[in-house]
């Protein structure tokens, strides 16, 4: 994860990771019309997918700036 606070960087890794969501998601589509679907390496993608939901989320909420109380 980034660990600098630089908004390019957070939005290069933000613009890295929702390309790979997005080739998750084609994948996890496309495993139903398998012939022989592995389960175990269907929830493998689905967690991974998850995950870079979270990561996603984390660094859109890095990039909004903080409000003065």
């Amino acid at each position: 994860m980034i660990e600098s606070a630089d908004p390019i960087l957070i939005a290069r890794r933000l613009a890295e990771l929702r390309v790979e969501h997005r080739d998750l998601d084609a994948a996890i589509a496309r495993f139903p019309v398998l012939r022989d679907p592995d389960d175990l390496a269907l929830k493998r993608l689905k967690k991974r997918k998850l995950l870079l939901k979270d990561c996603i989320a984390r660094l859109e909420s890095a990039l909004i700036p903080d409000e003065p109380a």
